[in-house]
């Protein structure tokens, strides 16, 4: 046992390095050095998981909608993106060919992808086989009265934990957020200039048209001025056809999320006027009797398909700066299809909170042009 004059010591010397302002510096240099990595990387998850940082909201856009990384991006966010993309790439695939089986409405192709989103970005080496990307999609997918339609969202999420995904509430919440960004063509995040009409006539006019007898461009681009000019609402799912009480109970019933969310302003302000989504627009023309005047589903050999598959099967597309100006080409970003009208406009059914409106082309930032499949273009040449 040490003796009592070298305990005295000890202590004395205890107490000096404690009371040392040095000694405890070194100690929060030495602790900082080993809980440094550890906060960098709870920050750097919180972040991947957070859809409100600002790195985070560039992926998500980029991921979307394509285009140049930008230097300053963060090398592990670069190839997060990267590898997203590659399963966009996929999954847009594997949704088309589920749309090609369904005999009535399109699949949420944003929302799907948000959840898978939400779910994967930030895993190491993410990659998707078109297996995978089939199992996931039919999550999303149900049988009804003999007939594919799309499954609720609370079913898909049941589907997909059964799968093994880890569906916790911040993985719904964060997806949410996601799609509230993407969705609608990202109408809430436009601070452009936007033209309405909104004369509210229900009236199918096609005097203006060149060649009724035909489905082409220039008849294409009058269809879309005259819902312009109408000031045709928004209703996901819908083709142009006038908002009837039952129709509504219809769209309610097969979009419970995408439109319940909005039901009390959609009866407010689209009710009994025509509405439309963003590929309906195009439908609807493609579907149009000239002769009744009636929008006939599934007629003159245009399927009833989304957006992105609509983009995916035009056999001539291209990016924007290769866009010939010819009206009734369509513009397209992820999730979202409008249709040019010439003098550098578009109009697009924006969202549910604007309806079918007027922008200028170099506002929205679109990531390519297509010849619409199913529609004759005459180019002046």
């Amino acid at each position: 046992m040490a003796d009592p004059a070298t305990i005295a010591m000890a202590v004395k010397a205890a107490v000096a390095l404690a009371t040392d302002k040095r000694t405890w510096k070194t100690i929060g240099v030495v602790i900082t050095s080993i809980l440094m990595p550890i906060i960098l990387i709870v920050i750097m998850i919180a972040s991947i998981l957070s859809a409100g940082s600002d790195h985070n909201k560039a992926a998500i856009d980029l991921s979307f909608n394509g285009g140049n990384i930008p230097a300053a991006m963060p090398a592990e966010y670069a190839l997060h993106i990267s590898e997203m993309n590659g399963c966009f790439t996929v999954l847009d695939k594997a949704i088309s060919e589920a749309e090609a089986r369904m005999e009535g409405g399109a699949l949420d192709n944003i929302r799907i992808k948000s959840i898978f989103y939400s779910l994967n970005f930030g895993a190491e080496n993410l990659s998707l086989s078109a297996a995978k990307a089939r199992n996931f999609v039919d999550c999303f997918v149900t049988a009804e009265d003999g007939s594919a339609v799309p499954a609720s969202l609370e079913t898909a999420y049941q589907r997909l934990f059964r799968l093994g995904f880890a569906v916790t509430s911040e993985v719904k919440a964060n997806a949410q957020k996601i799609y509230e960004r993407i969705a609608f063509g990202g109408a809430g995040l436009f601070t452009g200039e936007i033209e309405r009409g909104g004369t509210g006539s229900t009236v199918l006019d096609i005097s203006a048209f060149t060649d009724p007898a035909t489905k082409n461009n220039l008849d294409l681009a009058a269809y879309a001025e005259q819902a312009f000019e109408a000031g045709w609402g928004y209703v996901w799912g819908t083709y142009g056809d006038i908002l009837t009480d039952s129709l509504f109970s219809s769209k309610l019933e097969q979009y419970p999320d995408g439109i319940g969310n909005y039901e009390e302003f959609i009866r407010s302000n689209w009710l009994g006027g025509r509405t439309t989504d963003c590929v309906g627009l195009i439908k609807g023309y493609g579907w149009l009797d000239p002769e009744t005047l009636e929008i006939e589903y599934g007629t003159n050999g245009m399927p009833d398909i989304g957006a992105d598959s609509m983009y995916n099967s035009a056999e001539i597309s291209g990016p924007m700066d290769t866009m010939p100006d010819i009206p009734g080409i369509a513009v397209w970003k992820s999730g979202h299809i409008g249709i040019y009208v010439g003098n550098g406009k578009v109009i697009e059914a924006m969202g549910t909170k604007y309806g079918v409106v007027k922008t200028n082309l170099i506002d929205r930032s679109w990531s390519a042009w297509l010849e619409i499949p199913y529609i004759n273009y005459n180019t002046g040449e």
